[in-house]
């Protein structure tokens, strides 16, 4: 099985950038995005061949994940089930057979980190809300989890200590997620590879110049951490600030 994560940065902008074509080639089971930036009804963003779950903001032009899947889920929730976490559209779970397929669009801390108070709220709820999954089935989780976890993962490591994304605190809430039985799959498979990155500002031609961050993530749990083939970023693709980034499962 194929699966495929990206923050678009708003799908309807995407959608004027070769999304469908993007999309068609990848030909995933299944599809996950972020920050889509619409509200249902806004636009038809189906695709034939899949289903489509959307969870937006109630604030319109903001946040929002979806997933298309091929296979209809056993069950789809939407939000971690903590009403002040649910009202910005970021989490998506699908329930299959096997597995949960959990899509994220992580908080972020914002400039000056005025809103890292919040972040660390949401993320000792969030990790409660996988924990608990993963004590029913195994985890599949995906998305822009907005955190460079270890230097390896961003060009400027020194500059950026205190910068949103790469505060001590977001990264110990990182590393206490991979501690309680999740591994990165990127860096599982690929533990010693440098300068691959799934996010660019785009100021300064940070793309041109690689200096970019790896803050999107497949993450899955341990114990079928065997069963992942290959973790791919696709830094060749465009159409956003962000890349895709993929799984093959066996």
């Amino acid at each position: 099985m194929r699966f495929v994560s990206w923050n678009v940065n708003g799908i309807r902008a995407c959608m004027t950038k070769g999304f469908a074509d993007i999309f068609s080639k990848f030909d995933a089971d299944i599809f996950a995005l972020q920050e889509t930036k619409m509200q249902e009804g806004q636009a038809d963003i189906n695709i034939d061949g899949y289903i489509l779950y959307m969870n937006s903001a109630q604030k319109k032009g903001y946040s929002g994940t979806a997933i298309y899947t091929k296979k209809q889920p056993v069950n789809v929730t939407y939000g971690i089930g903590v009403p002040e976490h649910d009202t910005e559209g970021r989490v998506i779970t699908a329930e299959y057979e096997d597995f949960y397929f959990v899509t994220c669009y992580t908080p972020n801390s914002q400039d000056a980190l005025k809103r890292l108070d919040y972040r660390m709220i949401w993320e000792d709820a969030f990790l409660s809300y996988i924990v608990n999954l993963d004590k029913i089935k195994p985890v599949i989780l995906c998305g822009d989890l907005n955190v460079a976890h270890e230097e390896i993962d961003i060009k400027n490591p020194k500059t950026n200590r205190r910068n949103a994304g790469f505060t001590d605190e977001e990264r110990e809430k990182m590393t206490v997620l991979l501690s309680n039985g999740f591994k990165d799959t990127f860096r599982m498979l690929y533990p010693d590879t440098k300068d691959v990155y799934s996010w660019w500002s785009y100021r300064f031609q940070a793309r041109e110049k690689n200096a970019g961050w790896r803050i999107d993530y497949f993450i899955v749990s341990n114990r079928i951490a065997g069963k992942v083939k290959d973790s791919k970023i696709h830094t060749d693709i465009y159409g956003s600030d962000h890349c895709p980034v993929s799984i093959e499962v066996e």
